[in-house]
């Protein structure tokens, strides 16, 4: 097995179910474009309100393989 090197970022998923969906999309939308998702981390749970809607908002720490393009 070889060494390897991850990075993480912090992405916010939005829901107008839940917390949990908010952070399901966010996942589903960062696999998109980030190859090789490890792990991700729910680090806070937060609501707004967008006129009379409750939106869910849940903010995920993401870690995924780094890959040296050059």
């Amino acid at each position: 097995m070889s060494d390897s090197v991850y990075k993480v970022i912090e992405i916010i998923g939005t829901s107008k179910d839940s917390w949990e969906d908010a952070a399901r999309m966010a996942m589903i939308t960062a696999a998109k474009s980030l190859r090789d998702i490890r792990v991700g981390e729910v680090i806070s749970q937060d609501v707004h309100l967008d006129g009379d809607t409750v939106v869910f908002l849940s903010k995920i720490k993401v870690s995924f393989k780094y890959h040296d393009e050059a």
